[in-house]
């Protein structure tokens, strides 16, 4: 709130249109778009405070009150954005100053082909027959809008009014994002790519980019977020990339037909886990499963899929980090010392388990409790869920690879697959700790397109002021949300926009358009955009070949630091009265070169013409106390005392 008052306090005519107390005349009361003349005497009370040159600092709570009362989402002590504040008071300023009693009913007409001139002269008049202000005499210009229907080249010209421009920024519209890709050969590692793909792009588009480096068509590829130990999500071809952030880890997994629509084969999720007993309990009932390692994908046939046959095919596609076992390999069975007969594992009994869970303070181990085969029990099996032969058992679980969903029997049977089946395999204690190699099953090797320095990959150009004006006068295409009614086809169309400047006014306010917002991510460009402080020159901007001079200076920017959710705003301002630049930080005010104005951080700009064509006022006020210029140690809070005029060089407002 602080940087748009600053600036907007630093604007010369509208500066003395209040101080020299015209407002006084023009308070419209009854205006129902209006605040009741409100917003118009708690700014006129404000800006007498702050130009006043008693206090350093001030704190405007009858100003803020107001604006909370007709603007809720000002209220409280919250940031807002400064440039939907400096909007919301010129509009309110505009209608509490609105000369127009009783505004009058006008019909709108099209161009219907008459000159430019005719048609912006008739919408001009008829838009201060409504609306006539100070503000509009400051800071109103005229914009032409050309729509051309792409069927029947219907052209529709109109002549709207504005009070600030929004700029666009001329930048790539495209981002990064990090993929681990999973080739189909089992004994390839992962490997990291860093893709460029387009922020408005789809799901199709990052498979498209991972092509160029793999050579992998589009359609065998599926795209999953894996966290923790899971799919997240498993995306469709035609799903935005907006629903990616970029904490997510993504991962493509190259399949034979990753299609839906693949009748002959079925694409199962596979995650990994393990299974937990309660001490000397072997009951289904009494254990309980974690995930651990990464989750795969697995091709299998859709009918006449056996037990056998998707065993097989699991321990296929995790050969790179797993040992199978030979057949006379026995490694479940252990002898009366408790050793794994032909393996490396230990069990440990007795003291040694008392002394154990006495230094892991009530804390189980996940390997703990597992009651392994013993050849004194009779069937020599550690329980149903565990075949000796097998390394892992299998079932359909949910989603989130929680909870079981339905047992898979090991009977020979082909196995019915559901729509949307997951499957999850329970490694047997003493299988994973042999034959599982965590080491090799979580090694992901870089791309290239990883180890290059994101500098290079991303090179952050200087954008121009004149390259935002080109944009923003270019012609463009609506999007089909924001379609446009042709009157001559009878229904809606994609036409064609272009924006002309036709007049401008007296102070200029130039917003650029650094944040976006869609419902799955917030963005802001932080690229520079550099400006002339001195001598802009509009008139090639403008489409009207009748316009005046139209060079202007600069005399404030808004500037906003950091990132959406906690940014900070400050101000740069050029003082009326001796010309020289100051920088506004909250209640801290301090001396500033010209030439520091020009940052990244600059947000919403505002100039002033040169020549100004039309003076908002008929004299000039000489104050012996310049305003905004330093910061003495006096505030007031309400009722305090000012300082020495010799201190008080400059009023700052301190608005939380």
């Amino acid at each position: 709130m602080n940087a748009a008052l600053q600036c907007m306090s630093n604007t010369p005519p509208l500066t003395r249109y209040f101080l020299e107390d015209q407002y006084w005349d023009e308070l419209n009361t009854s205006n129902p778009l209006g605040m009741k003349g409100e917003i118009a005497k708690s700014y006129a009370e404000l800006i007498k405070i702050v130009w006043s040159g008693k206090y350093a600092c001030m704190q405007p709570r009858n100003f803020k009150m107001q604006v909370g009362r007709f603007a809720p989402q000002f209220s409280g002590y919250q940031q807002q954005d400064s440039q939907e504040l400096m909007a919301f008071l010129l509009d309110g300023l505009h209608e509490d100053l609105n000369r127009i009693k009783k505004k009058p009913y006008i019909e709108l007409r099209d161009a219907d082909g008459r000159p430019d001139e005719v048609v912006a002269k008739e919408a001009w008049d008829n838009y201060r027959k409504r609306n006539n202000s100070i503000i509009v005499d400051i800071f109103h210009g005229l914009l032409k809008s050309t729509l051309v229907c792409p069927e029947c080249s219907k052209i529709s010209v109109t002549f709207d009014p504005f009070c600030y421009l929004t700029l666009p920024l001329p930048v790539k519209k495209e981002r990064q994002i990090d993929v681990c890709f999973v080739s189909a050969d089992p004994l390839e590692p992962p490997m990291k790519y860093k893709l460029t793909v387009p922020k408005a792009g789809c799901i199709n588009d990052l498979c498209e980019s991972l092509r160029k480096f793999t050579d992998v068509p589009t359609n065998m590829m599926c795209v999953v977020d894996v966290y923790c130990h899971k799919f997240q999500k498993i995306f469709q071809p035609e799903e935005g990339l907006n629903t990616i952030m970029d904490r997510d880890c993504i991962s493509v997994y190259e399949m034979p037909n990753a299609s839906s629509d693949n009748t002959e084969q079925i694409v199962l999720p596979v995650y990994l886990r393990q299974k937990r007993f309660w001490p000397g309990c072997t009951n289904e009932s009494r254990s309980s499963a974690y995930l651990f390692g990464q989750p795969f994908l697995v091709a299998v046939p859709r009918t006449n899929c056996t037990y056998n046959l998707l065993y097989d095919a699991i321990l296929n596609r995790m050969q790179r980090f797993i040992t199978v076992p030979s057949p006379d390999h026995e490694w479940w069975k252990k002898n009366e010392k408790g050793i794994v007969l032909n393996g490396e594992v230990e069990m440990t009994n007795g003291e040694d388990d008392a002394e154990n869970d006495s230094q892991s303070d009530g804390c189980k181990d996940d390997d703990e409790g597992i009651d392994f085969l013993d050849e004194s029990k009779e069937g020599n099996a550690v329980n149903e869920d565990f075949p000796a032969h097998r390394l892992f058992t299998m079932h359909f679980v949910n989603s989130a690879g929680s909870s079981e969903v339905e047992r898979i029997k090991d009977d020979g049977c082909p196995i019915r697959f559901s729509s949307r089946p997951y499957l999850a395999i329970d490694w047997h204690h003493v299988a994973k700790e042999l034959f599982y190699d965590e080491k090799l099953a979580e090694e992901v090797e870089q791309h290239e397109s990883v180890l290059l320095s994101s500098r290079s990959l991303q090179k952050r150009h200087v954008i121009q002021l004149n390259e935002c004006l080109e944009l923003f006068t270019a012609t463009e295409r609506l999007s089909a949300e924001d379609s446009w009614y042709c009157p001559s086809c009878k229904k809606h169309q994609q036409a064609t926009k272009k924006f002309d400047l036709w007049s401008l006014p007296q102070v200029l306010v130039l917003c650029f358009k650094r944040f976006s917002y869609n419902r799955y991510m917030r963005d802001k460009i932080d690229t520079l955009v550099e400006f002339p402080t001195r001598g802009l020159n509009m008139n090639k901007y403008i489409f009207n070949r009748n316009h005046g001079p139209a060079t202007y200076d600069l005399i404030g920017v808004c500037n906003h630091y950091g990132g959406l959710g906690g940014g900070h705003y400050t101000a740069h301002a050029k003082n009326r009265d001796d010309q020289k630049w100051y920088y506004y930080d909250d209640s801290s005010v301090s001396p500033a070169k010209e030439e520091a104005v020009v940052s990244k951080a600059a947000y919403v700009l505002f100039y002033m013409l040169r020549d100004p064509r039309t003076p908002t006022s008929s004299s000039a006020i000489s104050r012996e106390i310049p305003a905004a210029v330093g910061t003495p140690d006096t505030c007031d809070n309400g009722i305090g005392e000012s300082s020495s005029e010799e201190d008080v060089l400059n009023d700052a407002m301190d608005i939380n």
